[in-house]
Protein backbone atom coordinates (compact mmCIF):
# COMPACT_ATOMS: atom_id res chain seq x y z
CA UNK A 1 0.00 0.00 0.00
CA UNK A 2 1.98 3.11 -1.50
CA UNK A 3 1.26 5.81 -3.49
CA UNK A 4 1.43 4.28 -6.61
CA UNK A 5 -1.00 1.18 -5.39
CA UNK A 6 -3.66 2.98 -3.08
CA UNK A 7 -6.13 4.55 -5.35
CA UNK A 8 -8.26 1.51 -6.06
CA UNK A 9 -8.11 1.34 -2.36
CA UNK A 10 -9.22 4.77 -1.54
CA UNK A 11 -12.26 4.38 -4.13
CA UNK A 12 -13.12 1.17 -2.45
CA UNK A 13 -13.70 2.94 0.90
CA UNK A 14 -15.62 5.70 -0.41
CA UNK A 15 -18.76 4.50 1.09
CA UNK A 16 -22.21 6.28 1.10
CA UNK A 17 -23.26 7.01 4.63
CA UNK A 18 -24.85 5.14 6.07
CA UNK A 19 -21.49 3.83 6.75
CA UNK A 20 -21.53 0.33 6.76
CA UNK A 21 -18.97 -1.81 8.85
CA UNK A 22 -15.51 -2.75 7.23
CA UNK A 23 -12.87 -5.13 7.77
CA UNK A 24 -9.97 -4.82 5.57
CA UNK A 25 -8.01 -7.86 5.22
CA UNK A 26 -4.39 -7.03 5.20
CA UNK A 27 -3.17 -10.48 4.80
CA UNK A 28 -1.65 -10.18 1.59
CA UNK A 29 -0.42 -6.61 2.10
CA UNK A 30 3.71 -6.88 2.25
CA UNK A 31 4.55 -3.08 2.52
CA UNK A 32 2.65 -0.07 3.77
CA UNK A 33 3.86 3.52 3.70
CA UNK A 34 2.15 6.68 4.82
CA UNK A 35 -0.05 6.83 2.07
CA UNK A 36 -1.86 3.66 3.28
CA UNK A 37 -1.72 5.13 7.10
CA UNK A 38 -3.46 8.49 5.50
CA UNK A 39 -5.76 6.31 3.46
CA UNK A 40 -6.99 3.94 6.54
CA UNK A 41 -6.98 6.67 9.13
CA UNK A 42 -9.21 9.00 6.73
CA UNK A 43 -11.66 5.78 6.37
CA UNK A 44 -11.46 5.40 10.07
CA UNK A 45 -12.84 9.04 10.66
CA UNK A 46 -15.05 8.98 7.55
CA UNK A 47 -17.10 5.52 9.21
CA UNK A 48 -16.92 6.85 12.76
CA UNK A 49 -18.49 9.97 11.95
CA UNK A 50 -21.19 8.15 9.63
CA UNK A 51 -22.12 6.11 12.61
CA UNK A 52 -20.05 3.13 10.82
CA UNK A 53 -16.30 1.47 12.26
CA UNK A 54 -13.54 0.19 10.34
CA UNK A 55 -11.20 -2.69 11.72
CA UNK A 56 -7.97 -3.90 10.04
CA UNK A 57 -7.30 -8.19 9.86
CA UNK A 58 -4.55 -10.35 9.39
CA UNK A 59 -1.83 -7.49 8.99
CA UNK A 60 1.72 -9.53 7.60
CA UNK A 61 4.70 -8.98 10.18
CA UNK A 62 5.98 -5.71 8.29
CA UNK A 63 2.29 -4.38 8.28
CA UNK A 64 2.05 -4.42 11.60
CA UNK A 65 4.87 -3.36 12.37
CA UNK A 66 4.42 0.05 10.66
CA UNK A 67 0.86 0.11 12.29
CA UNK A 68 2.51 -0.18 16.08
CA UNK A 69 5.42 2.59 14.97
CA UNK A 70 2.78 5.00 13.94
CA UNK A 71 0.48 4.03 16.87
CA UNK A 72 -2.52 3.16 14.45
CA UNK A 73 -3.63 0.15 16.57
CA UNK A 74 -4.34 2.49 19.11
CA UNK A 75 -6.87 4.29 16.83
CA UNK A 76 -8.10 1.21 14.40
CA UNK A 77 -9.49 -2.36 15.76
CA UNK A 78 -6.55 -4.62 14.88
CA UNK A 79 -7.19 -8.03 15.09
CA UNK A 80 -4.72 -11.23 14.22
CA UNK A 81 -7.08 -12.66 12.00
CA UNK A 82 -9.91 -12.23 8.99
CA UNK A 83 -12.24 -14.20 11.80
CA UNK A 84 -11.86 -12.56 14.54
CA UNK A 85 -12.34 -8.77 12.94
CA UNK A 86 -15.72 -10.21 11.83
CA UNK A 87 -16.70 -11.08 15.23
CA UNK A 88 -15.19 -8.78 17.24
Amino acid sequence: MDYDTCGTLRQALTIPVPQPPVVIDLRRVTFMDSTGINILIAAHHNATAAGGWLRLAAPTNSVMRTIQIVGLDTVIDCHPTLHEALSA
